[in-house]
């Protein structure tokens, strides 16, 4: 069943062995991938000695109980424990993601609603903002188009982590997140009471680690600068600071005005240029590749209805995983987490299945 895990104890060998060499932690992004798979193999291999040590303790527990009948009354214990660690080091097994470790840039986008969905961008955004912080993440606004009433039109960030622990990266939580979410709510601009119905976008990108990872030719780019504006297009700025980058051989624009600096835009622009150069190429990879295991509730279309917040009810529904919770309240301050484990549990299903069928 584990036939595998003589290889990757073969690798987790070889990598440690790596992570002794100075020259590796001279370079530091191949310093990065190496800590990483070196954290995701230590995993792996910490779960197969426990099973193994589940399996030996039962057939000695067997063993024993030929002779007295006490070692019996632990057989199941011991069996259910074996059972257990079996299952934990299956799901391990899994192929992951490359690009679980990896950082991610989100942007929220107004949709249908007018301002109550970009009223309901600032709501999603500080959801997001509190959870990565209960995850110990940083957040890091690159880029924001307000409304007149005080929400977005268009929102970006950045979510940097800190672990090496590729399942607890924040691509790993937050991919899940790409899609349309519904909210259902009476509007603060609503007179009647009535309850309405809005959706905003999200889309996410896992973040490049080193610039020099994603190759763009300068001459590709076309540059225009232009003085900052406000809500209801008044200018903010007296310079012209801010950037708008088309990148002409695949037609992506990328608008930053947030820093005052025309500089700090432009690396703001292209660092998310670069996070959607990355996703383009991922996802062309997979449309390409006829045996490409595409995640079954993180689909590349964008216009996917995921998510309903529904406020009179206290309740949110992900339409993906059937997940629903009565505690819409508790989820806006952030404990998102069971909300995007019931993502990660649903894939981890669909992915086992597969790896059932190959078998």
């Amino acid at each position: 069943m584990f036939e595998s895990v003589r290889g990757l104890l073969e690798e987790h060998r070889a990598v440690e062995s790596e992570l002794n060499d100075p020259a590796v932690h001279a370079d530091p992004a191949r310093a990065k991938r190496v800590n990483r798979r070196y954290a995701e193999l230590s995993k792996i291999i910490s779960a197969y000695e426990t099973s193994m040590k589940a399996s030996d303790d039962l057939d000695a527990a067997r063993e024993f109980a030929r002779e007295d009948e006490a070692f019996a009354e632990e057989v199941p214990a011991l069996e259910l424990r074996l059972t257990e660690t079996q299952e934990k080091l299956r799901r391990l097994l899994i192929p992951r993601d490359p690009d679980d470790a990896r950082d991610v840039i989100m942007e929220i986008k107004q949709g249908e609603g007018g301002a109550e969905s970009a009223l309901f961008a600032a709501d999603l955004l500080r959801m997001y903002i509190q959870y990565a912080a209960s995850k110990g993440w940083k957040t890091e606004l690159l880029e924001r188009n307000e409304s007149d009433l005080g929400g977005y039109k268009d929102v970006q960030i950045a979510i940097k982590g800190s672990s090496n622990d590729p399942a607890q990266g924040v691509w790993a939580h937050l991919k899940y997140e790409g899609g349309v979410h519904r909210v259902q709510r009476v509007p603060a601009t609503e007179s009647q009471g009535r309850i309405h119905t809005s959706t905003t976008g999200v889309l996410v990108f896992p973040e490049v680690d080193e610039p020099d990872e994603i190759a763009i030719n300068q001459s590709d780019l076309k540059i225009d600068v232009f003085r900052s504006s406000g809500p209801g297009g008044q200018s903010v700025n007296t310079t012209d600071s801010a950037v708008r980058i088309t990148h002409v051989p695949t037609g992506i624009v990328v608008s930053m005005q947030n820093e005052k600096s025309q500089l700090q835009n432009r690396e703001a622009g292209m660092r998310v240029l670069r996070a959607r150069l990355l996703a383009r190429q991922q996802e062309e990879r997979d449309a390409a590749a006829s045996d490409a295991r595409k995640s079954q509730i993180r689909g590349m279309d964008r216009s996917e209805r995921i998510r309903t917040y529904n406020f009179p009810e206290n309740r949110i529904a992900d339409h993906r995983t059937g997940y629903k919770a009565y505690n819409l309240d508790a989820v806006m301050n952030g404990a998102l987490e069971p909300v995007v484990q019931s993502c990660i549990e649903a894939d981890e299903e669909a992915r086992l299945a597969d790896l059932g069928s190959e078998q």
